[in-house]
C-alpha cells in the first residue's frame, strides 16, 4: 500500500504582505480588500532572488530520511501545476538530481491537474513502486514552483500564489501515512482564461464547492470511511472562504480543517497538501493511527481527494 515515509517542507524566509504583491501585479484596492477580509489572505512566502532549483533543493535538503538510502530511489517526480516552468533547454530537475546523487533514478514531471497534481504524483509513485521487485524501492515527489508571471501569481478573485515547496519519500509498503483511496473529478468545461471570461469565472466559482465535495465523498466511500472518522482535512491553501463553505456543507468542524497556512504562507501550487500535513502533525492534530484526508483543486478544472491513515 502506498505510504509516505517522510515529508519535508521549505518555506522561503521572505514574507510579503498581499498588498505589496497586489501593487506589483495590478490588483485594485477592492480586489485586495476581497482577498484580505473575505478570503482570509495576509502574507505570502516568496523568494524573490531564488530560482526553481533553489526551491526544490531546499525541500529535498530537508528530507533527512533519504540520506543513506539514495541508491533505493527508483523514481523522482516533480508535481508541477504550470505546464512550463523554465525556458528550453534548461532542465533543473535533472541537474538537481545529478548534484544530489540521484542521477540513476527515472525522473519526470507530471502536470495537467494544475494545483491538484501533487496528489496525482503520490498516487503515480505508489503505482510505479508496486511493480518494483525490490521492496526497498522508493520514490521522491517534489512540489514547488516560482511565481514567474502574473498568471502564475493569481487565480482571479480566488487566491494569490506563494513559493513554498515540499518533498516526500514514498514507498509501496510503509506502516505510516498509508494511502487508502484517491478520487478525482474533472470538469473540462471550466478550462479557459478565468481572468478574461467573467461568465466562466462565475460558473466555476458556483460549481467549485459542489464538485470538491463530490471528490471528497468519493474518496471516503472508497476508503470505507465517514466524515466522523477523520481527525483532519488538509485542504489546498487557496483561501479560507471556500473551505468555510465546504465545512458547513459537509457538517465537518472547521477547527479540524487545517487553514493555518492560508494567512501566513499562501497558496503554494501543488505543495499545499504536504505543507499542511507537516503543520497538522506538528500541531498534534494528526497522530499515529488517525485517518485524515488531503483535498485539492486545480483550474482547468480538477478536484482531487486522498484518504490517508497516519
Amino acid at each position: 500500500m502506498t505510504a509516505l515515509e517522510a515529508v519535508a517542507v521549505h518555506l522561503p524566509p521572505h514574507t510579503v504582505p498581499i498588498e505589496a504583491v497586489g501593487e506589483r501585479i495590478g490588483l485594485t484596492p477592492r480586489q485586495l480588500r476581497l482577498f484580505r477580509r473575505f478570503h482570509g489572505l495576509d502574507q505570502l512566502r516568496l523568494d524573490p532572488n531564488g530560482k526553481l532549483p533553489d526551491l526544490l533543493d531546499a525541500a529535498l535538503d530537508g528530507l533527512t530520511e533519504l540520506r543513506g538510502r539514495e541508491r533505493h530511489v527508483r523514481y523522482v517526480i516533480h508535481a508541477r501545476s504550470m505546464p512550463v516552468a523554465v525556458p528550453h533547454p534548461l532542465n533543473p530537475l535533472h541537474d538537481l538530481l545529478a548534484a544530489r546523487g540521484l542521477g540513476h533514478a527515472s525522473a519526470f514531471t507530471v502536470t495537467h491537474h494544475a494545483c491538484a497534481v501533487g496528489l496525482l504524483a503520490i498516487d503515480l509513485a505508489g503505482r510505479l513502486l508496486a511493480g518494483e521487485p525490490d521492496e526497498r524501492a522508493l520514490a521522491v515527489v517534489l512540489a514547488g514552483e516560482k511565481t514567474f508571471t502574473r498568471d502564475a501569481q493569481l487565480v482571479p478573485e480566488t487566491g494569490i500564489f506563494a513559493e513554498g515547496a515540499a518533498a516526500c519519500l514514498v514507498s509501496a509498503g510503509g506502516e505510516r501515512h498509508r494511502m487508502l483511496s484517491f478520487a478525482v473529478r474533472q470538469r473540462p468545461e471550466f478550462d479557459g482564461r478565468l481572468a478574461e471570461d467573467a461568465d466562466l469565472l462565475a460558473r466555476y466559482q458556483r460549481e467549485y464547492p459542489n464538485v470538491m465535495v463530490e471528490a471528497i465523498e468519493a474518496a471516503l466511500e472508497q476508503a470505507g470511511l465517514r466524515f466522523g472518522d477523520l481527525a483532519a482535512i488538509l485542504p489546498h491553501n487557496v483561501n479560507q472562504a471556500s473551505w468555510r463553505m465546504i465545512s458547513r456543507r459537509i457538517g465537518f468542524p472547521l477547527e479540524k480543517v487545517v487553514l493555518d497556512n492560508v494567512r501566513s504562507v499562501g497558496h503554494s501550487f501543488a505543495a499545499d497538501g504536504l505543507i499542511n500535513l507537516h503543520t497538522a502533525t506538528a500541531r498534534g492534530l494528526v497522530r499515529r493511527g488517525d485517518h485524515y484526508l488531503i483535498a485539492a483543486a486545480g483550474v482547468g478544472a480538477t478536484f482531487s481527494a486522498m484518504a490517508m491513515r497516519s
